[in-house]
């Protein structure tokens, strides 16, 4: 199902609030805060596809 840009956005502020704490509790490097933070790259990826879906350049 495809989420909207404010759905994503929200997804987005919480995987990295998951992220932070996750990192503070177990290290940078743990298996746990990359695996969080490879999550939060995917929806980037996603959030931008979608942002530069709604971009139209016109050229003159």
């Amino acid at each position: 199902m495809m989420k909207n840009m404010e759905e994503l956005s929200v997804e987005i502020e919480f995987k990295k609030e998951e992220m932070i704490r996750i990192a503070n509790e177990t290290g940078l490097l743990s298996e746990d805060t990359l695996e969080v933070s490879q999550e939060l790259d995917r929806l980037l990826v996603v959030y931008q596809k979608q942002l530069k879906g709604q971009i139209h350049v016109s050229v003159p």
